[in-house]
């Protein structure tokens, strides 16, 4: 057999070498598919991972900040329509409106109706009082306006203590509205007939010192949720429902908390409007010493 020539060596180790490449190729483009999917699932991963984050912030912002108090957020969607067929009109007030002009919130109306009462926060807890309470407790009665004290229900003081602290800083008077008990918030480690029995323990106490079933004040879904047992219908409700024609709640009631966005002269800033469902000789009646098992 004759010599292969250098040419004829070369033809063959490639041949050779190109036998061997598919094999390496598809090791290759295997690696490189295994490494695509990785890569699209990677990508995938972050995108579900980003909206669960989203959604998760989402939840949490509306449980902690929005739901609470939801319906005061409607505010950013402008001025509420007052409720028509109500003429005893009256406002809530705390240090949050600041100094009042009583001089130019004298005579003020709303809807053209005249202004007829003012409640006014008092206590938080067992141990705050307002800042601007004496002074609008004080200038609401000598503006000649029906003036009522609320206590601002807190879960870190028991009821007692609450009931107490607010009994030593409020002294109502003949005239005035009964005492009025603001509860918003259940304590998450308490059940609902433990939190039920705390707050009848604070309206009992102060319902022995004036003689008068105090004013239960909250939003109707909370009434609904938390105290909508029958021994609650015994007190004179006060609901909170904003930006709504009417009332959706179904049981009697007797102040109607209507808008936050409220303006008065005299009042920089908003300020509540509530409306009382009846007439003002009603709502004379319902007052402290008019009342027939009162004083």
């Amino acid at each position: 057999m004759t010599e292969m020539t250098q040419t004829e060596k070369t033809r063959k180790q490639t041949k050779r070498k190109t036998a061997s490449s598919p094999s390496r190729s598809r090791r290759s483009r295997g690696h490189q598919g295994l490494v695509g999917i990785i890569s699209r699932h990677m990508r995938l991963a972050w995108w579900i991972g980003g909206v669960g984050v989203a959604l998760l912030y989402a939840w949490l912002f509306y449980a902690f900040f929005v739901s609470p108090t939801g319906f005061r957020w409607r505010a950013l969607y402008g001025d509420a329509n007052y409720p028509k067929g109500y003429e005893i009109h009256g406002i809530d007030i705390s240090h949050y409106q600041g100094e009042i002009d009583w001089n130019s919130l004298r005579g003020a109306t709303i809807e053209g109706c005249p202004l007829r009462f003012i409640m006014i926060k008092a206590t938080e807890g067992s141990s705050r009082l307002d800042e601007n309470f004496k002074e609008n407790f004080y200038q609401a009665r000598e503006n000649g306006y029906i003036r009522g004290a609320y206590h601002f229900w807190s879960n870190m003081s028991s009821a007692r203590s609450q009931a107490y602290h607010f009994l030593q800083k409020v002294h109502l008077q003949k005239g005035d509205l009964p005492p009025v008990l603001d509860v918003e918030h259940k304590p998450a480690d308490k059940s609902v007939e433990e939190f039920q029995q705390d707050v009848l323990t604070w309206l009992h106490i102060v319902e022995d010192k004036y003689h008068v079933k105090p004013i239960l004040y909250t939003y109707y879904k909370f009434k609904e949720q938390y105290l909508s047992t029958p021994v609650f219908e015994d007190y004179p409700y006060w609901i909170a429902h904003y930006y709504v024609d009417k009332v959706e709640y179904r049981g009697p009631w007797k102040f109607w908390q209507h808008t936050d966005v409220g303006r008065l002269p005299g009042i920089k800033g908003y300020v509540d409007f509530n409306i009382y469902n009846g007439s003002y000789y009603d709502l004379k009646k319902l007052t402290i010493g008019n009342q027939d098992d009162s004083w």
